[in-house]
C-alpha cells in the first residue's frame, strides 16, 4: 500500500535483491579472474558502455573487431599471427566480463529505484545505497582506465596497480552489500557483546585479509605467479635476494613491478593472516563466548587454511585455470565472512553502547 510507512513493510525484497547483488559481484571477481588467465581483457579495445553490449554479428563485424585488436600492442607484440577463431575465444571471455559488470549495475540500479519508489528503505538507508550505487559506477570507470593502460605502446598488459585499484573498488563494493546486509538482519544477532580485544581481532583479521587480497591482485597484474613455482622455499632459500627482490630502479617500483618482491609480499601476507586467523579462533574459543560468534571464528579460520592450500597448489602447477580461479573465489569468501564477522560484533556493541535491549534494530523494525 503506498501510504504505509517504510518500517512497516517486509524486507524480503531489499535482502533479496542486495543478495542477488552480492552473488554477481562474486561471480564477477571470478570472471575477472578468467578473463586476466586466460589473455583476454584487451581484447576489446574500445569502451562503450551501450552500444558494446551488442557483439559482433557477420564476418563483415568480425573483421572490423580483429582488424581493431592487431593494431593493438598486445597483439603485435604477443600474439602476432593469431587466427580469427582465437581471437574469438578471448573476445567472448571479454565480452562476457563487460556484460556481467553491466547486469550487476542494471540490476543495482533498478532495485534500489524500486525500493526507494516503494518506501522499502528509508532516507538514510537510500543515501547509503546511492552511495554504493556511485562506488559502482566508479569501480566500471576505472575497469576502462585500466584496460586503456594495457593499450599504450609496448604495453602487453594491464597495469598491475591499476588491476589492484579495479580489484579493490569491487571488493568494497562487495564489503559494503554485506555490512547493509548485517543491518538488515540477514544474518541474524549476537546474543551477548564481545570483549573489545576479541573484537579488535575481528577487525585485524578483516584488514589482513583485504590486504593480502590486493597483494594478490598485484600478483596476478604482473603475473608472478608464473614465477618461483616452488614451497615453501622461494628461488632455493626462504627468500630471493636482495639484489633479486630490488632489482628494479627506484626502489619502490619493486614492490609493484618486481615479480620476485611481489610474490614474496603476498607469501608473508599469507603466512601472517593465517597465523592471525587461527590465533583469532583459539582465543574466541577460550573466551567461552555465545555460539554463533565461536562457529564464526571457527568458519574463518578453516576457510584461510583451505585458502592456502589453494594458493600453494596454484603456485607449484603454475596456475592452472582452475585452481586460479578456486584460489581467487576462496578469497571473495573469506573476505565475506571476514566482513560479516566483523560487522555484527560491531553492531552488538553498538547496541550495548546505545542501551537498545531488544534484538531488533533501533531504526528500523521492519518484518521478513
Amino acid at each position: 500500500m503506498p501510504d504505509q510507512p517504510f518500517a512497516d513493510r517486509p524486507r524480503r525484497f531489499v535482502r533479496g535483491w542486495l543478495i542477488l547483488t552480492l552473488l554477481m559481484v562474486a561471480l564477477m571477481v571470478v570472471v575477472g579472474g578468467a578473463t586476466r588467465l586466460t589473455g583476454s581483457g584487451l581484447s576489446i579495445t574500445e569502451w562503450r558502455p551501450v552500444t558494446g553490449a551488442i557483439p559482433p554479428i557477420g564476418e563483415a563485424a568480425w573483421a572490423v573487431e580483429f582488424d581493431k585488436y592487431r593494431a593493438s600492442p598486445q597483439y603485435k607484440l604477443l600474439n602476432e599471427g593469431m587466427s580469427l577463431g582465437e581471437f574469438q575465444f578471448i573476445y567472448w571471455w571479454e565480452w562476457g566480463h563487460r556484460q556481467l559488470g553491466r547486469a550487476i549495475g542494471l540490476v543495482f540500479a533498478l532495485g534500489l529505484a524500486l525500493a526507494a519508489v516503494t518506501r522499502r528503505v528509508s532516507l538514510k538507508e537510500g543515501v547509503t545505497l546511492f552511495g554504493m550505487g556511485l562506488l559502482l559506477g566508479m569501480q566500471g570507470a576505472v575497469g576502462w582506465i585500466m584496460v586503456a593502460s594495457g593499450l599504450q605502446p609496448g604495453m602487453t598488459a594491464v597495469a598491475p596497480i591499476k588491476l589492484t585499484l579495479h580489484l579493490g573498488l569491487a571488493l568494497i563494493f562487495f564489503a559494503s552489500i554485506v555490512l547493509f546486509l548485517v543491518h538488515l538482519r540477514q544474518f541474524g544477532r549476537d546474543g551477548a557483546p564481545t570483549p573489545g580485544r576479541l573484537r579488535a581481532g575481528a577487525y585485524a583479521v578483516l584488514g589482513l585479509s583485504f590486504v593480502q587480497i590486493l597483494l594478490g591482485g598485484l600478483v596476478a597484474g604482473s603475473r608472478a605467479g608464473f614465477t618461483f613455482n616452488t614451497w615453501p622455499l622461494m628461488d632455493g632459500g626462504l627468500a630471493p635476494s636482495a639484489s633479486t627482490l630490488f632489482a628494479v630502479a627506484p626502489w619502490w617500483e619493486n614492490f609493484v613491478d618486481n615479480v620476485a618482491l611481489v610474490q614474496l609480499n603476498h607469501r608473508i601476507g599469507a603466512y601472517v593472516l593465517l597465523a592471525a586467523t587461527i590465533a583469532y579462533a583459539v582465543a574466541v574459543a577460550r573466551a567461552g563466548l555465545c555460539r554463533r560468534v565461536r562457529s564464526r571464528a571457527v568458519a574463518l579460520a578453516h576457510l584461510m587454511i583451505v585458502q592456502a592450500a589453494l594458493g600453494v597448489a596454484a603456485l607449484v602447477l603454475v596456475v592452472p585455470l582452475w585452481a586460479g580461479l578456486a584460489h581467487q573465489f576462496g578469497a571473495v569468501v573469506v573476505l565475506g565472512l571476514a566482513v560479516m564477522n566483523a560487522g555484527l560484533l560491531h553492531e552488538r556493541a553498538a547496541r550495548e553502547r546505545a542501551g537498545i535491549a531488544s534484538d531488533l534494530p533501533g531504526a528500523v523494525r521492519a518484518t521478513a
